[in-house]
């Protein structure tokens, strides 16, 4: 089912606090309560929020286990394309490049679309589709097993065959990052490729939206230290810009005033 404008607005609505009142959006959309209790009903019907009295929040959120990729996918869409876009402009022709799975990276890949000279290694499918029909991008796909919820390529000969090249660039996404810079994810197989792309990466570039940092996620990837540039949409917390600079990593942000 697609979603409509106004309940896209709500998903980006949502995401400072995690939790937004039905009579707060009727004033904000100018429209009746029944029809923003209908907009929630379809929300919640299909998994991006959970229905509370009032309102609606973001589904609970679990250090063992990811909010679902078609959720994911919709949450904060609209900063994802321009991280996507701003990623990209890091990238020179001519260079190779790994992406991995993620809804932030496939905005990526869509904004490579517009570029030639470039050979991308992916073990996403997705990224796969996007980038399939560019006459002037070399793609590569690695062998695995596929994940089913999100085309993801996983397993021990993904790690294999991504590790076989060095590239110029790893484009990566994450599912959180710490506030000490530790970087985070739910799927330990999604972990091992991340980081034999990082290993075999002479510039890796993070995108992250905004409600990466400080998320819990069980499974340890790596640090801040290891990434070249943090692409984002807001400007971070004080604590996390004093991570970011001992780290010694280039951050990006998608918001000129912020930026």
């Amino acid at each position: 089912m697609a979603l409509n404008l106004r309940q896209l607005k709500i998903l980006e609505l949502i995401q400072p606090t995690g939790r937004v009142l039905i009579n707060d959006l009727v004033e904000k959309f100018s429209v009746t309560p029944q029809t923003i209790r209908r907009d929630i009903t379809n929300l919640c019907d299909l998994g991006f929020l959970q229905r509370h009295h009032g309102g609606a929040a973001l589904p609970q959120l679990s250090s063992v286990e990811n909010i679902a990729y078609r959720t994911r996918k919709a949450i904060n869409a609209e900063a994802k394309k321009v991280i996507g876009i701003l990623a990209t402009e890091q990238i020179p022709e001519n260079s190779s490049l790994f992406i991995n799975i993620g809804t932030t990276t496939e905005e990526v890949a869509k904004a490579l679309r517009l570029r030639n000279k470039l050979r991308v290694i992916t073990n996403n499918l997705n990224v796969a589709g996007i980038l399939s029909d560019r006459a002037g991008i070399e793609l590569i796909v690695a062998g695995g097993v596929v994940r089913h919820r999100d085309h993801a390529i996983v397993g021990e000969s993904a790690v294999d065959f991504i590790s076989q090249f060095k590239v110029d660039f790893g484009v990566i996404g994450i599912s959180g990052i710490d506030s000490d810079g530790t970087l985070l994810d739910f799927d330990y197989r999604e972990v091992r490729i991340a980081q034999a792309i990082i290993k075999n990466s002479r510039k890796v570039i993070l995108v992250a939206d905004h409600s990466k940092f400080s998320r819990n996620a069980m499974v340890k990837l790596g640090h801040l230290r290891q990434i070249s540039t943090l692409v984002t949409d807001r400007k971070p917390s004080e604590e996390m810009l004093e991570v970011i600079q001992a780290s010694e990593t280039k951050l990006v942000i998608t918001d000129s005033e912020e930026g």
